[in-house]
């Protein structure tokens, strides 16, 4: 039987690359030529190669705060768009026609993606992506994987409406030459041929947006009232609406902890524009045992967004401050004082009142 030698080598140095502009062409970029690489014994010189795209599957569209996946189908859509003979057809040997004839078969594997590695990137800070690279295998022209390559993102909570740019950056072996070459010929074939393959890394990138929705958001943005340990005070709450759309018939739920206990916990804010505000009034009472410091109570606000849907808000903080007890004791002694005051003017004024009474009337009977 025929004997058959394969050498494959692997070139993947690290100046090696390729692109993919917008229109989609490929092209490689030069790598150093293996030693025992003869190119007198080439008889093609091809070109094309692998163009591996990216689809994103399902929705684009997500809200501040989310941690997603996104799943990307890869498809190698390479193709041989020309080549050229290094030997004159005219001169070539019967055994050198065959020997072209079979490097032909074997340049055709030029537009196979091997071992696809993807790497995505953000290109804005509000996005993360939370996965590393991720293997796609080799994909032959035509072919598609056959279940997507994944990427966990999350957006930050305070990311604008808008869209966000993603990279995806693909890596990937590909033949880029193929030698053949043996001299004796049998019967049996060529029984001494071998074949040099001479592999190339090549590199592909593209961009895609995902996008932020449009929603209503919340702010505190001022807050007044007194608390005091072991007192029932009012807590007044400017709800400002910084998002980019309208929250109707909205409605705000404070959750009391300790030290605070409340009986009226919900307040309704109505309608609110994007840049609106409106003022929640809220009746806490304060534990005895309250230490005077900073709180900060959590609030949602549940609402009907523009397009009809019941919508609860992220957490807005309401940032407080029980004050020390002797501050308020303080202020009702001084008033106790104030009424005092007013009580003794009262009762001499009164008195003083009596007397002129009486003084009159004794004048009179005399």
């Amino acid at each position: 039987m025929a004997s058959l030698a394969l050498l494959l080598l692997f070139v993947a140095p690290v100046h090696a690359s390729s692109t993919l502009p917008s229109n989609g062409e490929f092209t490689a970029a030069n790598a150093e030529l293996p030693e025992f690489f003869n190119f007198d014994e080439n008889y093609y010189t091809v070109f094309g190669g692998p163009d591996v795209t990216a689809t994103l599957l399902g929705d684009n569209e997500f809200e501040r705060g989310d941690t997603v996946t996104l799943n990307l189908d890869l498809m190698n859509k390479g193709l041989i768009t020309g080549f050229r003979s290094e030997e004159d057809d005219f001169y070539l040997t019967q055994l050198e026609q065959k020997l072209q004839k079979t490097e032909m078969s074997y340049e055709s594997q030029r537009t196979t993606a091997i071992g696809i590695v993807a790497i995505l990137t953000p290109l804005d800070p509000a996005v993360k992506v939370k996965s590393g690279p991720q293997e796609a295998g080799t994909l032959v022209s035509g072919q598609k994987t056959d279940s997507p390559v994944s990427f966990n993102i999350e957006i930050s909570d305070n990311a604008e409406a808008g869209g966000y740019p993603m990279r995806l950056d693909l890596y990937y072996g590909y033949q880029k030459n193929v030698q053949i070459n043996g001299d004796n010929e049998t019967d049996l074939g060529i029984t001494n041929m071998e074949v040099g393959l001479w592999y190339d890394m090549g590199t592909q990138n593209t961009t895609f947006d995902i996008y932020v929705k449009d929603e209503a958001r919340f702010e505190v943005t001022n807050v007044t009232g007194k608390l005091y340990p072991d007192s029932e005070s009012l807590l007044y709450v400017t709800f400002e609406n910084v998002g980019d759309l309208s929250a109707k018939d909205a409605t705000v739920r404070i959750s009391a902890a300790d030290p605070f206990s409340t009986t009226d916990d919900q307040a309704f804010l109505g309608t609110l524009d994007s840049g609106e505000s409106t003022v929640a009034v809220f009746k806490l009472k304060v534990d005895d045992l309250a230490v005077p410091k900073a709180y900060a109570l959590n609030s949602e606000i549940k609402y009907e967004d523009t397009d009809g849907h019941d919508r609860i808000s992220d957490t807005v903080k309401i940032k407080t401050e029980v004050l020390p007890a002797s501050a308020n004791d303080s202020g009702s002694g001084m008033t106790g004082i104030i009424i005092g005051v007013v009580l003794v003017i009262v009762i001499a004024g009164g008195a003083y009142f009596v007397y002129r009474s009486r003084s009159s009337n004794n004048s009179n009977d005399e």
